[in-house]
């Protein structure tokens, strides 16, 4: 299974959105990849900017594919890449859904 950028987006916006009892809607999101620091993300919510490391924005996505897909996936099956866009990529069978 194959998240797009956009649904990263999406999985970091409803994890700071609940951790800060916000709207989704109002948290803006920013990935980075920098061949020093790997994978961030700058996110504003509340007038303030965060960053959050590869292990913050891949507990945000194992969040979201268990409230969006019913899927529990472990940190081990997720891995972030880099093409046109930054994906990430979860090592986990469909008929897992349940």
């Amino acid at each position: 299974m194959i998240l797009t950028m956009d649904e990263i987006v999406n999985a970091i916006c409803l994890h700071i959105a609940e951790r800060k009892q916000i709207r989704p809607q109002d948290v803006q999101v920013e990935l980075f990849w920098d061949e020093d620091t790997g994978y961030s993300a700058e996110v504003w919510a509340e007038g303030r900017s965060q960053y959050l490391v590869e292990s913050n924005m891949i507990e945000a996505i194992m969040r979201y594919l268990y409230s969006e897909y019913n899927i529990r996936a472990y940190r081990e099956q997720i891995a972030l890449d880099l093409d046109e866009e930054i994906t990430a990529h979860v090592d986990v069978e469909m008929e897992q859904a349940y």
